[in-house]
C-alpha cells in the first residue's frame, strides 16, 4: 500500500519573495529544500533491502534490512539510540541483605553483560552520550562506570530473568531462569517506545518540553523501582521543580537535573547497565540517492528533521522522495488528536507545520522556520 503526500510550496515561496523584494538578484535567505512528492510505503526488511539496492526507495525506517554479509557501497547508515539495558534486583532474593549486597549483585550482572553482550555499550548511567544534555552528566557517568566495573570476586551462580528476545544472549546460559526464585532481571527498554508513552502531539504542538532530556527519561526508567519513600519524595519534588521551571537560572537548573539523576542512581534497586544503538539505512547513489541527512538521536529517520533536511541528488530543490517503513498505519488520521502511530507520525512530519521541531543532536527544540525580521520605525 502506498500513500502520497504532495507538499505545495508555491504560496510559501510567494510570501518569501514578497518579504525579500528589495530589488536585485537573489533571496537573502533561500527557502529550504523540500520534496514536492513524498511516498511512504510499508514493507518488510527483506523487501527494503532490495528497494534500497535498486533505488526504488531512498531510506528505510524499521529493523535492519537483510543485506547479507555487507551492504553495498551505495548504502550508508545512521545510528541513533536503540534500547536501554536495565538491570533490576529482586528484593526477595536470598543474596540481597542490604544496599551493599544489592550493588554487589548488580555489579556481577553488569560485568557478565560486558563479557557476553555483543552490541551493547556498557554505560552504567541513565544519561547516555547520545543524549543532548550528556555533557552536564559526563563526570557522574564516569564515576558510575568506575563504581560498577571495578574488579571484584567471581560472581556466584545467579538466577537472572531475561525479559524480551533482545537480551537472551546477554548472560551465560546457566544463569537464565524463568523461575519465581530469581535474583535479578535484565530488560531492554526501547528508547523510542519510552518517550512515545508520554509524548503529546496536539494541533501542531509537540511535547512536553522536557521529553528529550536525559534526566526525564532516567526518571521514567528508574523512579518506579525506588524502594525508599524518602528518595521517591525527593525525586518527585525535584522533578516537579524542573517541570515547573522553579529555578533561578540555567546553573540552578543543571544542578537540579544532576541532583535528580544522582538520587535515582544512589541505590542499586534498578540500574541502567548500558544501551544499544539502532542503524537505519539510506541510498547514497548518484543520482538516485540522497544526501544532507538530518535525523533525531532517539527516533532516527522518523523525525521532522529528516523530512526537512534530506535532499535528493537528482534535484537542487525539489524531487520525488520514497521512504520505506515497517509499520502499517493503525491510528485514525486526525490532525487534532490523531496521527499517533509510527506511520502517522512520519506522515504528519511531512504534512504538519509546527512552530518548533526536535533539535537533531540536542535535548531541546529548534525553530521550524527562519524569519528575517527587521525593526522599522512607524510610517509617517
Amino acid at each position: 500500500m502506498k500513500y502520497f503526500a504532495a507538499i505545495v510550496v508555491l504560496g510559501v515561496a510567494a510570501i518569501l519573495a514578497i518579504a525579500a523584494a528589495h530589488g536585485g538578484h537573489e533571496f537573502p535567505v533561500y527557502p529550504s529544500y523540500y520534496p514536492h512528492d513524498i511516498t511512504l510505503e510499508t514493507m518488510a526488511p527483506d523487501a527494503a533491502a532490495e528497494g534500497l539496492r535498486s533505488s526504488k526507495i531512498q531510506a528505510y525506517i524499521g529493523p535492519e534490512p537483510g543485506f547479507g554479509a555487507k551492504p553495498p557501497d551505495s548504502i550508508a547508515a545512521v545510528e541513533s539510540l536503540g534500547s536501554f539495558i536495565v538491570v533490576r534486583v529482586n528484593p526477595g532474593s536470598a543474596l540481597v541483605h542490604d544496599g551493599g549486597s544489592t550493588c554487589t549483585l548488580v555489579r556481577s550482572v553488569i560485568r557478565e553483560i560486558a563479557s557476553h553482550g555483543e552490541g551493547v555499550t556498557i554505560h552504567p548511567y541513565p544519561v547516555t552520550p547520545l543524549h543532548g544534555d550528556y555533557l552536564y552528566h559526563a563526570d557522574l557517568a564516569e564515576a558510575a562506570r568506575a563504581r560498577f566495573l571495578q574488579e571484584g570476586p567471581p560472581a556466584p551462580h545467579l538466577k537472572v530473568r531475561l525479559i524480551g528476545t533482545a537480551v537472551q544472549n546477554l548472560v551465560r546460559r546457566q544463569w537464565a531462569t524463568q523461575s519465581e526464585q530469581w535474583d535479578a532481571s535484565v530488560e531492554a527498554v526501547d528508547a523510542e517506545t519510552l518517550v512515545e508513552g508520554v509524548a503529546t502531539q496536539l494541533n501542531g504542538w509537540m511535547g512536553p518540553p522536557w521529553l528529550r532530556t536525559g534526566w526525564f527519561q532516567a526518571a521514567l526508567l528508574l523512579a518506579p523501582s525506588l524502594a525508599e519513600a524518602s528518595v521517591r519524595d525527593q525525586v518527585q519534588a525535584e522533578r516537579h521543580r524542573l517541570e515547573a521551571a522553579d529555578y533561578a537560572g540555567p546553573v540552578e537548573r543543571i544542578n537540579l537535573e544532576r541532583d535528580l539523576v544522582t538520587a535515582l542512581t544512589a541505590r542499586c534497586d534498578a540500574v541502567v547497565a548500558g544501551f544499544t544503538t539502532k542503524r537505519e539505512y539510506f541510498n547514497t547513489d548518484y543520482s538516485a540517492g540522497i544526501e544532507n541527512i538530518g535525523y533525531d538521536f532517539i527516533t532516527g529517520f522518523d523525525s521532522p528533521t529528516f523530512i526537512r533536511t534530506v535532499k535528493l541528488k537528482d534535484f537542487p530543490w525539489n524531487g520525488w522522495l520514497a521512504i520505506g517503513i515497517d509499520s502499517k498505519p493503525t491510528a485514525a488520521w486526525n490532525p487534532i488528536a490523531g496521527f499517533n502511530d509510527r506511520f502517522g507520525r512520519l506522515l504528519w512530519s511531512a504534512l504538519g507545520d509546527p512552530a518548533l521541531i526536535p533539535a537533531p543532536n540536542d535535548a531541546g527544540w529548534m525553530l521550524n522556520r527562519i524569519s528575517d525580521v527587521q525593526s522599522r520605525g512607524p510610517r509617517r
